[in-house]
């Protein structure tokens, strides 16, 4: 009895920080989104209970379709190149040479930046008129791109630099799981006369699935959610061409003031997240261990 009260001891300062900040807030979200909340609700505490009107309407906003389908491009782009370039770096640092733990470490860096100070310096570098990208394409020959005012190029910009932002993260996780797998097993497999993609094929990525497995899952859930870059850099414009779910749940809190709707976004938002995370749990406890 006492071990296990020294348990409950120990968890419960945990536990209310999750009901505190986590809990409590997840609930008032639920029960706003159900209610006709109003800037005047914050004063009178009159908030009419409106079911799934709120859910309705911002399912029935046209922008809701063009957020959600930004949203899908933004977490797509984003996780693919951001784990494609994280594991090629990842197998890159993991031969020994003279300075990589240096060259790794300053590769954190985008990791270690604060969003907001990320999304102000990527605005700088799209600027069209005095962006260092622009400059560059103009000193080769090409036209400069209004990456930040174009519809089609805003969001592949949001992408690129949420890209920048990830790969470290990346990095350091999958590097983790490559140096776990031991040595002896790419001496064995270079015995067999295996190359390096067959070494990569048959002995690296099989033993990298379940780190693997971690890194897409958190990269998912981080990158659905995204909201900091894309406020910095485009606001959700122009024309709504990188309003994401995030963004739209804002827009309609705290600018159209309909805090309900924002909070239906917002709900829908969690539960895409969660099915993902029951997805990838459910998998991965499917999966027989090596």
């Amino acid at each position: 009895m006492s071990r296990r009260t020294a348990a409950i001891a120990f968890l419960l300062p945990a536990l209310l920080y999750v009901l505190v900040f986590f809990g409590y807030p997840l609930v008032y979200n639920v029960l706003m989104s159900v209610r006709d909340y109003s800037v005047r609700s914050f004063y009178t505490g009159e908030a009419p209970f409106t079911g799934v009107a709120n859910y309705l309407a911002a399912l029935g906003n046209p922008v809701f379709v063009k957020a959600a389908l930004n949203t899908v491009w933004f977490t797509v782009g984003s996780i693919a190149f951001q784990f494609g370039i994280g594991l090629a770096l990842a197998v890159f640092f993991n031969g020994r040479f003279l300075g990589s733990a240096t060259l790794r470490a300053l590769l954190l860096l985008p990791w270690l930046l604060p969003l907001v100070v990320s999304g102000a310096v990527w605005r700088w570098i799209f600027d069209q008129d005095h962006g260092v990208l622009n400059t560059a394409l103009r000193l080769v020959g090409l036209p400069a791109i209004p990456w930040l005012t174009d519809t089609g190029w805003a969001l592949p910009a949001v992408i690129l630099t949420n890209i920048w932002i990830g790969i470290p993260f990346n990095l350091v996780l999958l590097h983790g799981g490559l140096r776990a797998i031991p040595v002896s097993l790419y001496e064995a497999a270079a015995l067999d006369g295996a190359g390096p993609w067959q070494r990569f094929r048959n002995v690296t990525w099989p033993l990298l699935r379940p780190v693997t497995g971690i890194v897409l899952m958190l990269g998912l859930v981080y990158t659905i959610k995204v909201f900091d870059v894309i406020m910095v850099i485009t606001g959700g414009g122009p024309a709504n061409a990188t309003q994401t779910l995030t963004t739209f749940s804002y827009s309609l809190s705290f600018h159209d003031f309909a805090f309900g709707q924002g909070a239906a976004v917002g709900n829908v938002l969690i539960l895409a997240a969660t099915v993902f995370g029951f997805v990838y749990l459910r998998s991965s406890a499917r999966e027989p261990l090596a």
